[in-house]
């Protein structure tokens, strides 16, 4: 079964990796941070769409250090699972930077990254955010709560699950939302039913997803925090409601086991608190309380605190188990209880 989309894109059989190996090859580029000297080093990154800007502020910071002298950045951004399935296929990476963890161990299971690549304090976590609302300005609509998704003529535009990460962490928040708030499984997955129905637009990312939001698709957005506030800081922004009960966003990246060296320094950078600085600043919650970056964020809706605390986080570990738990569970190609809500709604092929 393969999941539907308004916008062409490479499909997800397995006998189609090569297609997707050149798919992930045609989204590559050098990033700000590129220009180097003769004979540097050039780290590969493969990543999904969200994060780009973010990475390449870490990279223009990295290249200022001694261990970030001479290096250079080869990079490549799309969906997160057809990205994973790229580097499976043989596209080239030193350092990956997925939406969600089982697009990582895909590599594991492939023999391309290690193991222990989540036994750090991060737990393999190197950038987080929340799923948020975005609506129009004004928010004619009036869209403050779950419930408000499937009213009758509110048109809701997600990434595709078959692809995207960024899809599956708005499945899951929509469905737990249910639960949190004393529901039966049955009734989350009635709630799904009703939320794909709504549904006008599965773009193949989360990035594509925005882009056909600001092209004038639907009503409501399924949008990272981050996502929304780097679309104000660009000038092409729109509102965005943070729902009272919603889920954390924890995005994986891990080193490949043939990586150059340099990689897991470029890793500990990433992680440190200038690392995690300029993630804030391009709107993601940084991994740790700690970590300064100015006390403001541009483009958030409150810039002073532009990263308020929810009401009611639910996280993957605490509410669903893990992601090995919840993959079969949820996104399985034929069973997955997602899976039947898109194909309930008719919007599969």
């Amino acid at each position: 079964m393969t999941l539907f989309t308004r916008t062409p894109r490479v499909l997800l059989a397995g006998g189609l990796a090569a297609a997707l190996l050149a798919t992930a090859a045609c989204g590559t580029g050098d990033s700000a941070a590129s220009a180097g000297a003769s004979g540097s080093t050039t780290l590969s990154i493969v990543g999904f769409a969200v994060p780009e800007a973010a990475n390449k502020a870490i990279a223009a910071e990295f290249t200022k250090t001694p261990e970030g002298e001479g290096v250079t950045f080869k990079t490549s951004y799309g969906a997160s699972g057809d990205q994973s399935r790229a580097v499976e296929a043989g596209l080239d990476a030193d350092y990956v930077h997925f939406s969600v963890s089982s697009d990582v161990t895909r590599l594991v299971d492939a023999g391309l990254v290690d193991e222990s690549w989540d036994d750090g304090d991060n737990k393999g976590v190197v950038s987080r955010s929340v799923v948020v609302f975005g609506v129009r300005e004004g928010n004619p609509k009036n869209i403050t709560s779950w419930d408000d998704l499937i009213e009758p003529g509110v048109e809701i535009v997600t990434p595709n699950p078959g692809s995207s990460g960024a899809a599956r962490w708005n499945a899951l928040a929509a469905y737990g939302q249910v639960i949190a708030g004393g529901g039966t499984e049955a009734e989350a997955t009635d709630y799904l039913d009703k939320f794909f129905a709504n549904v006008v637009s599965l773009p193949g990312s989360g990035r594509d997803a925005t882009t056909s939001f600001l092209g004038g698709t639907g009503d409501v957005l399924m949008a990272y925090e981050n996502e929304a506030i780097l679309a104000n800081q660009s000038g092409q922004g729109f509102d965005y409601v943070i729902p009272e009960t919603t889920l954390l966003i924890e995005n994986p990246g891990a080193v490949l086991k043939d990586a150059d060296p340099k990689a897991q320094e470029w890793l500990d950078f990433v992680l440190s608190d200038a690392g995690q600085r300029q993630f804030a600043l391009t709107g993601f919650r940084p991994i740790r309380d700690d970590v300064d970056f100015g006390g403001t964020v541009e483009g958030a809706n409150d810039p002073s605190n532009p990263f308020p605390t929810v009401p009611n986080l639910l996280t993957v570990e605490k509410d669903f188990g893990s992601w090995s738990e919840l993959s079969a569970k949820y996104f399985d190609e034929e069973n997955g209880i997602v899976t039947k809500a898109i194909i309930a709604s008719g919007k599969a092929e």
